[in-house]
């Protein structure tokens, strides 16, 4: 087997391609999950027993069902009802949900890990409930569970070629897609992988200096 440099430079356009869409996925996906997540961990936390319940019933189904399932229900279940979305669409929507069941434990837990003094505090100073939350509470919590978030990003990462099964063209579609076309498998394939390191070995990186820096 010899390695071929002009397959290399053939799928090239291809890979670019490829990598904005995974960036994409992966940029709105992480907005979504971190936004649902928080609003699934606020949710918890209201004393209406009514709340709390189906919110963590609905929350235990996504985690413990597989991603894959789910962007199956998404893209070919969801349309028999009328939703009609884009595989792009449908791939970020199914991913932010998936990872915000996850994410909202992360916040769970710096929410819980706010020291009692900080919630006596904001009661002492008779301060309202939406402020004790956007000025003492939340301020702290997120600070806590940043690093945490940040290892769900290079997850999704990882998860992003999941989406090819649905027809998105992310990285590992455009590879599959040129390798198909061409009978050259191992040039675009290799490039995907290193492509991954390339991403996530940094991230993870910053994701540790992170830690190191905010548990000061």
């Amino acid at each position: 087997m010899t390695w071929d440099w002009s397959a290399v430079s053939d799928f090239m356009p291809k890979f670019w391609d490829g990598l904005l869409v995974t960036l994409q996925i992966l940029a709105l996906g992480s907005l979504i999950s971190f936004a649902l997540g928080l609003v699934w961990a606020l949710l918890m936390r209201t004393p209406t027993r009514w709340v709390r319940w189906p919110v963590g019933v609905v929350t235990e189904f996504i985690r413990d069902t597989p991603l894959l399932v789910q962007l199956f229900f998404f893209f070919y279940v969801l349309p028999e009802w009328g939703l009609t979305w884009s595989a792009l669409t449908t791939g970020i929507c199914a991913i932010g949900l998936h990872y915000s069941t996850y994410t909202m434990q992360v916040y769970r837990a710096g929410i819980e890990a706010v020291p009692a003094g900080q919630w006596e505090a904001a009661t002492a100073l008779n301060l309202p409930v939406r402020r004790t939350w956007t000025v003492v509470i939340l301020p702290q919590a997120i600070r806590r569970v940043v690093p945490a978030l940040g290892n769900y990003v290079i997850a999704m990462l990882k998860d992003t070629p999941i989406l090819m099964t649905i027809t998105v063209l992310e990285m590992l579609g455009q590879a599959r897609l040129f390798s198909q076309e061409h009978f050259q498998f191992t040039e675009p394939l290799t490039v995907i992988g290193v492509a991954f390191i390339v991403i996530a070995y940094p991230a993870s990186l910053l994701v540790r200096a992170l830690e190191r820096r905010l548990v000061r």
